[in-house]
């Protein structure tokens, strides 16, 4: 798709407002018409943790709880939400909201709705539960694929195309929560490239950005599963985030990682250059209280294998 100025609408569109009619030039535009025609309703976080403000929840079906339960279909980690605060109803192609008599209400544009009595939303209608506020996009609205473009791409690290630091700091909380939750495995793998300074200053830092790619691309292509999360946290740092896996499942994909990556042929400009990444292995344990300290014991796994050699991985 083609890049959208600051306010949302491409160059060749005229005013778009609900009682004016627009003159439609833009492909890119008559794509996202096409697109928003076939999208869902949905919820959109405008105030709440920032890190999720902006995320998008299509609501593809009834009875979805929004809560700070990490079971919630639509979760957000606040502790103004009730576990299970309310919930979106879909009926006769109407989506109504419940409070599920939660502590702090539910109110929408500013009036509270008296609980267990469903209120049918209107487009754009901004919904506040506790300290979280909430907008609601209805079937078919243009700014439901709007949004969710502007959210993915802050989401999403520009060179490789894969998640960024700050999808990660998201994910990983609502993960960790899940696992306590689940009473399941959490591990993280963190791998860098070994030597990666010798890479842009013998071949340059196109040649160094090449490499980033490819790396993420044969990790992500080749090597991901369905629920692994996979994001770049650093120049050439990558982490992996492996929901219900053990240590030892843990250590198993981060030697296939650490292998392929050896394995693989990285052509620069007709050079072949040789890549290898170091990687530190972690999982939760009972007196773990966030993610973060998993995140410190796996880092300091993957210092101990820079300095012991590289090409390796360590478990903590």
């Amino acid at each position: 798709m083609g890049n959208d100025n600051k306010n949302g609408n491409d160059g060749d569109t005229k005013d778009f407002s609900p009682d004016k009619t627009s003159i439609i030039q833009s492909d890119t535009f008559k794509l996202r018409l096409a697109q928003a025609g076939q999208a869902p309703p949905s919820l959109v976080l405008l105030v709440g943790p920032v890190n999720s403000v902006g995320r998008q929840w299509p609501i593809e079906d009834t009875d979805r709880i929004v809560g700070r339960a990490p079971s919630s279909h639509i979760y957000v980690d606040e502790r103004s939400l009730s576990k299970s605060h309310a919930k979106l109803v879909l009926s006769a192609g109407d989506t109504s909201i419940v409070d599920l008599e939660s502590t702090n209400k539910t109110l929408i544009n500013g009036k509270q709705i008296p609980p267990l009595q469903p209120q049918k939303l209107k487009n754009n209608d901004q919904i506040k539960m506790g300290n979280v506020i909430f907008k609601f996009l209805e079937r078919g609205s243009i700014e439901t694929v709007a949004s969710a473009q502007t959210y993915d791409r802050s989401q999403t690290d520009a060179l490789t195309g894969i998640a960024n630091r700050g999808a990660l700091n998201a994910r990983a909380v609502e993960l960790f929560k899940r696992s306590a939750l689940l009473g399941i495995p959490f591990s993280l793998i963190v791998f860098d490239i070994d030597k990666f300074k010798s890479v842009n200053d013998t071949y340059g830092h196109p040649a160094g950005d090449y490499v980033i790619k490819e790396i993420a691309t044969v990790v992500r292509d080749k090597l991901i599963r369905e629920n692994d999360f996979f994001a770049r946290i650093g120049g050439e740092e990558f982490i992996l985030v492996l929901l219900g896996s053990t240590l030892q499942t843990a250590q198993e994909v981060a030697e296939r990682v650490r292998h392929t990556i050896e394995a693989n042929l990285f052509f620069f400009e007709n050079q072949k250059l040789t890549i290898t990444v170091s990687a530190g292995v972690s999982s939760n344990k009972d007196s773990d209280k966030n993610w973060e300290g998993i995140y410190d014991r796996a880092d300091k796994a993957l210092y101990q294998a820079k300095n012991s050699g590289r090409n390796k991985v360590i478990v903590f």
